[in-house]
């Protein structure tokens, strides 16, 4: 698979099946186009947690535990429902990597910079992913950004988790569709200097 057929045909798997972890070789090839992005004054910003099998129940129990107090009553049937899915949002597959932007405020990395370089090190993961036959989703949000889940990773202040990524194999019905708008609708060109 070509890179331009990469990039057209990858699409965001949420549903896998159930078996074992990919192999860690297969994880040491995603790490590697990981950290083969492109980041301004070389400060490879990143850092990288690969959680499988039962690596994924800690951080289960973390999520649980941090969406008790998200709820007014942890032992009501609505309580307990939403805490529930929160400790499974580790489980949805196999093998998780979780990235943090890791920023050096003292050095020559720039904030904005740094995050575009972790993110882009997701994309070369989603990308590999996809090229070798895997299914892949990038997930982020409070869960993944609260402080529970930034102690049990021991990060710092100038660290957070800016995506955790799912990959397994794809347990589809039926192929996922794009849906963008033309990038026509996005786009300005600006071909003449009007002065």
């Amino acid at each position: 698979m070509d890179v331009s057929e990469a990039i057209q045909s990858r699409r965001s798997i949420k549903i896998f099946k159930d078996i074992e972890p990919i192999s860690k070789i297969d994880v040491e090839q995603l790490l590697q186009a990981a950290i083969m992005a492109p980041n301004h004054h070389r400060t490879e910003p990143w850092k990288f947690f690969v959680l499988q099998g039962d690596g994924r129940l800690p951080l289960s129990r973390v999520m649980g535990e941090w969406a008790k107090t998200l709820v007014d009553d942890p032992n009501s049937e609505s309580g307990q429902k939403r805490i529930n899915k929160m400790m499974n949002k580790p489980l949805i597959a196999p093998t998780i990597i979780l990235v943090a932007l890791s920023h050096d405020e003292t050095g020559k990395g720039i904030y904005s910079e740094d995050h575009s370089a972790v993110a882009a090190a997701i994309q070369n993961i989603l990308l590999e992913a996809h090229g070798m036959g895997y299914g892949a989703t990038w997930k982020s949000g409070p869960a993944y950004e609260c402080e529970p889940v930034k102690s049990y990773f021991n990060l710092g202040d100038h660290e957070e988790i800016l995506g955790a990524i799912f990959i397994g194999e794809a347990d589809l019905k039926k192929e996922p569709v794009a849906k963008r708008q033309p990038f026509t609708e996005k786009t300005v060109w600006i071909t003449e200097d009007n002065q």
